[in-house]
């Protein structure tokens, strides 16, 4: 897409986070811990809103545990902003190699997007608020030296994202996440409300939309209630699932999970091949039942400081 050109406040910050994005992922998962406490123990940041998410989505723990369960959240919180800023740093080819020898993102099962893709006109691809979704701009450029590569290339491939209010940071984080492509033909980094614009335009071309749809519904998305999520009465958004039906998409949820601090596994996990035999409101509660499962099994995987309940 086409972008503006940069402030003097975003190069000075883009400047300033270069810097630190060289220095080894090690240094920048010690900051995390740093970072963590502070917002933590210091800021306060959200922290109710942790606390009460937390105690609302699992009733039958203690206080104490909860408490503990508040502690890692911030850790992992903390780690995500690191491994963000030290991804900034892997730029273009030599950046990709630089991801591929860190071994950040292992992607479980290559060969079941691999048979999806042959087998679709387009990909919908329903990511969530779990692992770290700041490496969404470049993941595919992960899986370079695999036995089983992904067919996809970076010309196909479209991130959906919201706008933030702060045209700086709005422009700092898109540069960030989209580093290690910079040398490609992607551009596919798609705010929300041109996406249905974006759909129509490549119709013929296939496509594979990745789409972050776990927040709480914004004032102009359409809403849906999936019924229990968590414990708690959870309303949806479907804009992801109604562009997959309205171009017969196949959907499938992406699965992440920690393996260990700066580790993380991907797996693909289908949920139709044909979006357009199912409502948009069907495929929402799919993908709630998946996500439901993989915060309980890592409870302290998911940003718990968003307020996804109002």
């Amino acid at each position: 897409m086409q972008q503006e050109k940069r402030s003097i406040g975003v190069v000075l910050v883009e400047a300033l986070l270069g810097l630190l994005a060289r220095l080894p992922l090690g240094f920048h998962l010690g900051f995390g811990r740093f970072l963590s406490w502070l917002m933590r123990d210091v800021i306060h940041y959200r922290r109710d809103v942790v606390m009460t998410n937390l105690s609302r989505s699992f009733p039958e723990k203690k206080y104490g545990e909860l408490k503990e369960l508040m502690k890692e959240c911030y850790r992992h919180f903390g780690d995500i902003v690191a491994e963000a800023i030290w991804f900034g740093g892997c730029r273009n080819a030599r950046g990709r190699k630089r991801l591929n020898e860190s071994g950040i993102v292992d992607i479980l099962n290559p060969e079941v997007f691999n048979e999806v893709y042959d087998n679709s006109t387009n990909v919908m691809v329903l990511s969530s608020h779990a692992g770290n979704w700041e490496l969404l701009g470049g993941w595919f450029s992960y899986n370079h030296n695999k036995e089983v590569p992904l067919k996809s290339c970076p010309e196909e491939i479209g991130v959906v994202y919201r706008r933030l209010k702060s045209k700086l940071w709005d422009r700092v984080i898109e540069d960030n996440r989209c580093n290690s492509l910079k040398d490609t033909d992607f551009d596919g980094y798609l705010e929300s409300l041109e996406v249905f614009r974006f759909a129509i335009a490549h119709r013929r071309q296939k496509f594979i939309y990745i789409f972050p749809t776990d927040q709480y519904p914004y004032h102009i998305a359409s809403k849906h209630n999936v019924g229990k999520f968590l414990n708690q009465e959870t309303l949806a958004m479907t804009g992801g699932a109604a562009l997959a039906n309205k171009f017969g998409m196949s959907v499938n949820y992406l699965r992440w999970k920690v393996t260990g601090r700066g580790r993380y596994s991907v797996e693909f996990v289908p949920i139709c091949s044909n979006a357009a035999d199912y409502t948009p409101e069907r495929i929402m509660e799919m993908y709630y039942a998946e996500l439901e499962k993989d915060i309980k099994d890592q409870p302290w995987n998911y940003l718990w400081t968003h307020k996804r309940w109002k």
